[in-house]
């Protein structure tokens, strides 16, 4: 098998495996307890909380541990939207937002609250200054990912968070798919919400956190007892908390390393793709993108039946977000784009991790440039072209 699908999830790394193992059997206290076995596994946590913290530039206070990714989103943008009620309900995020930002932003809006949808370019980055046209009196947050988890554009972070603070705005930022990958500095970027996922980034699934700044109050989601310090209920994740720390500190430990593995092995898979099969376009900023990621859109080709025979050769990739999975829609993300919709149906997304190789690459480029060849014989538009 060649996993390229990377940014549905990682594999784990053996050394997060090892960390949780003992939490799962040997030392499987409740850290709400007030003896020393249950301590032990209190300061895990806690350690695990300064790890989380430290790779985004936060207090070890300000990180407060969810079930992942989507908790995290909804929490955030519910509860600052029910908090600041008083000053507006008016919230601005933008169209290629993860659907845990989209669906919680649809949910709002049947509560009272207005949303602005922000427009991308064709490389996906939101207009900032459509972004600045958009804030209003009673414009209470602004919601921006960090990278997108489809094409893998950076958003510009720092211009966000400094058009935030000049007006006095909440910023929240879902960075699940770069959280790890690349450096955020969230005192630097202004960013008062991030929210994170464990399995982005080698950690186990399940286990997630809310960077809340500490100068903002949030309210609770999950009410109950006084876990996280009182802000979401229900007895923490041991394990899974344990392995997110130790997967930070390698993230932190390694990422330059990392991200030159990556960028090699990505833009090599890129450049082949991009000069040996015709009508195919590359989606997403060239330079300004999640070093892992590629995504690519064959023109005369049904990405569906793509995947289907790259997976009969043993190659894990996907369309779209995992999230998005047996949609019959187009990715909301390449309508967004401005992209025909016969070619969004055409796309194929490819992650990479350090852990794969260039011989796999070659492998990969032979069998699609194969399957591409064997989609469009069948293809009745390609033959009219070709006529």
């Amino acid at each position: 098998m060649i996993y390229l699908d990377n940014a549905a999830t990682t594999k784990v790394s053996e050394t997060v495996v090892e960390g949780m193992l003992p939490f799962m059997n040997r030392k499987y206290g409740n850290p709400s307890g007030i003896y020393e076995f249950a301590d032990q596994s209190g300061k895990a946590v806690e350690h695990a909380r300064e790890q989380v913290a430290s790779l985004i530039g936060a207090q070890k206070k300000e990180i407060y541990f969810t079930s992942g990714g989507s908790e995290s989103d909804n929490w955030a943008l519910k509860s600052v939207m029910e908090q600041y009620k008083d000053k507006g309900r008016h919230l601005i995020t933008s169209k290629i937002e993860h659907h845990a930002i989209l669906e919680t932003c649809a949910w709002l809006e049947k509560q009272g609250c207005d949303i602005t949808y922000l427009d991308v370019d064709e490389n996906g980055f939101v207009k900032m200054n459509q972004l600045e046209k958009s804030i209003r009196k009673d414009t209470v947050c602004i919601s921006i990912m960090t990278a997108n988890n489809e094409i893998g554009t950076i958003q510009p972070l720092y211009e966000i968070g400094r058009l935030a603070r000049r007006h006095n705005l909440i910023f929240h930022t879902d960075a699940v798919q770069a959280y790890g990958h690349i450096p955020i500095d969230v005192r630097e970027c202004n960013i008062h919400l991030l929210s994170a996922s464990a399995h982005k980034l080698h950690g186990p699934k399940g286990v997630g956190c809310l960077y809340i700044n500490d100068t903002i109050d949030v309210p609770s989601m999950i009410y109950g007892g006084g876990q996280e310090s009182g802000h979401r209920a229900g007895t923490e994740n041991v394990p899974g908390i344990v392995g997110f720390g130790i997967a930070a500190e390698e993230a932190s430990r390694n990422m330059n390393l990392r991200r030159e593995k990556e960028l090699k092995l990505r833009n090599y898979l890129m450049k082949r793709i991009l000069w040996e099969i015709p009508y195919v376009r590359i989606n997403g900023s060239v330079k300004r993108r999640l070093p892992n990621n590629a995504n690519f859109s064959f023109q005369f080709v049904d990405g569906e039946s793509l995947l289907i025979l790259l997976d009969s050769a043993g190659i894990c990739a996907s369309a779209a977000s995992a999230c998005s999975a047996g949609s019959k829609e187009p990715s909301h993300v390449l309508m967004a784009l401005g992209m025909p919709e016969e070619l969004a149906y055409g796309t194929l997304r490819l992650t990479v991790s350090a852990d794969n190789t260039k011989q796999e690459m070659d492998i990969v480029v032979e069998k699609i440039k194969e399957s591409v060849s064997r989609l469009r014989e069948m293809s009745s538009e390609m033959a009219d072209v070709e006529q």
